[in-house]
């Protein structure tokens, strides 16, 4: 993944974005490890209102987004004023 190019793109473009089915990540260690940044992402974003990047793919590129995470589910990381991302299209988070 390192050798991706993620582009940077605005919170307000992301609900145009079409994401496929399939998960983005093999590795069973990269799952969890994304899964534990999610949760930290979300205290971070409740507690501090910091803003964190997501690194993700839609069904064209890898994109990336600076913003607060406010709220995850089992399946979608939710963003201010209701924008989601499916966490089976999260690379990485990094806060």
């Amino acid at each position: 993944m390192n050798a991706v190019a993620f582009e940077k793109i605005e919170k307000e473009k992301i609900e145009s974005l079409k994401f496929p089915q399939e998960e983005v990540l093999t590795d069973k260690e990269l799952i969890k490890e994304r899964e534990a940044e999610l949760n930290r992402a979300l205290a971070l974003g409740n507690l501090e209102h910091s803003k964190i990047k997501i690194y993700f793919e839609d069904d064209i590129s890898c994109k990336l987004v600076e913003t607060t995470v406010w709220g995850v589910t089992d399946k979608r990381v939710i963003l201010k004023q209701g924008t989601v991302i499916p966490i089976n299209r999260v690379h990485k988070i990094s806060i």
